[in-house]
């Protein structure tokens, strides 16, 4: 349901409502309707209610009320809800992976940060080796991400190689960790010196294995973790951020631009439920891929569910430390986003259409997701690979 469709929806409730003697009042010519405000909820907001309330010489929220019941029997509403002084919040039916898009897109690189740990004091502490000190960075960042206010120490100040190529902190507090009751991080050390794979490499090759495995570094390693082919998860993962900046690109010398929405041309929103419900459900997604380059309903489906997803892992990183829970999402991100790809622009002669468009924010998104749990990881995330 567009916008204008909604503001007709939602005049004829008040039409109805004026036919059947519920309401004395003119009927308007039309409706504004528009995104919520601070305070509001859902898809689209009004205030129809509070507009009619004076004429009619009934409180706003009653009339509101009125109308709400009316609306939830409308075909493509899923939801309404009065808040404030009888503003009108309307959810529409099937669009829980819209508004999923909007949300990463709006967020940014901050897509799953909370405030859950504000106030939290956490407590870090390392031995004096490589990867202990990079997982202590890599878990401090995404702490952060999360509101604690991570502290960290190492029983020695980190080596300055390690400060100019991994890029840790340097201003790491030199202590035992003991007197703190700091949680002391034993990950298997580095079996050889990570630093001439440079500081994203390195810091991957260290944080990508969970912390009780034993990273691969060294003689007949190294050159797997610089290897941009696919069976390299740190190029899987980069190269497939550096497409959605490139599509971006593409699309804009075409003079288009991203716009969260259906998949495929003339897909209709079907009524659904909310967004677990919806991404647990292909058919309910309101993403039915068209014969051609678009991928399956699984497919879209994968992707939809990790981009969800996302929030979570980050919760679950901090609370257990462990980064490589987040490095191993943005792969699986990637190589759900690799299907889409092919088929974000338009083919041949093919003019842009509001499909385009929808697979452009979705692949947006996901880049979106990419470059945030890269940046927490301390890795680069490229324009150009």
């Amino acid at each position: 349901m567009t916008p204008v469709e909604l503001s007709r929806t939602v005049l004829h409730a008040v039409r109805r409502a004026v036919d059947e003697g519920e309401l004395s009042v003119a009927v308007p010519e039309r409706v504004v309707v528009a995104p919520p405000g601070p305070g509001g909820c859902g898809d689209y907001a009004t205030s129809v209610a509070l507009q009619l309330a004076r004429p009619a010489g009934r409180p706003a929220p009653a009339v509101a009320e009125l109308l709400r019941a009316r609306l939830l029997r409308a075909d493509g509403i899923s939801d309404v809800v009065v808040t404030g002084p009888g503003f009108l919040n309307i959810s529409l039916a099937g669009a829980a992976p819209v508004r999923l898009v909007r949300a990463i897109l709006r967020a940014g690189l901050r897509y799953g940060h909370t405030d859950d740990l504000a106030g939290q004091v956490v407590r870090l502490h390392a031995a004096h080796e490589v990867r202990a000190v990079v997982l202590m960075d890599s878990v401090a960042r995404v702490l952060r991400s999360q509101g604690a206010r991570p502290e960290m120490s190492s029983s020695r100040p980190p080596e300055a190689a390690w400060v100019r190529v991994l890029d840790v902190p340097s201003g790491i507090r030199t202590d035992t960790g003991a007197s703190t009751g700091a949680t002391s991080l034993r990950p298997v050390p580095a079996p050889a010196d990570p630093l001439p794979l440079g500081r994203d490499a390195a810091r991957w090759a260290l944080l990508h294995p969970a912390p009780h495995d034993r990273p691969h570094l060294g003689s007949g390693h190294d050159a797997a973790h610089l290897a941009q082919r696919e069976s390299n998860p740190l190029f899987r993962v980069r190269y497939a951020h550096a497409r959605t900046r490139a599509l971006l690109r593409n699309a804009a010398d075409l003079g288009f631009t991203s716009e969260p929405g259906p998949l495929t041309p003339g897909a209709q929103e079907p009524a659904g439920g909310d967004t677990r419900a919806l991404l647990r459900n292909a058919a309910d997604l309101g993403f039915t891929p068209e014969p051609g380059p678009l991928t399956s309903e699984g497919e879209v489906q994968a992707l939809l569910l990790t981009l969800a997803d996302h929030p979570r892992v980050l919760a679950a990183t901090a609370a257990h430390r462990a980064p490589d829970r987040l490095a191993r999402h943005l792969v699986a991100v990637a190589d759900a986003l690799a299907p889409l790809l092919p088929a974000v622009l338009p083919l041949g002669e093919e003019k842009p259409s509001a499909a385009h468009r929808a697979r452009l924010a979705l692949a947006e998104a996901a880049g979106t997701v990419l470059a945030g749990g890269l940046t927490l990881l301390g890795i680069d995330a490229p324009e150009h690979l």
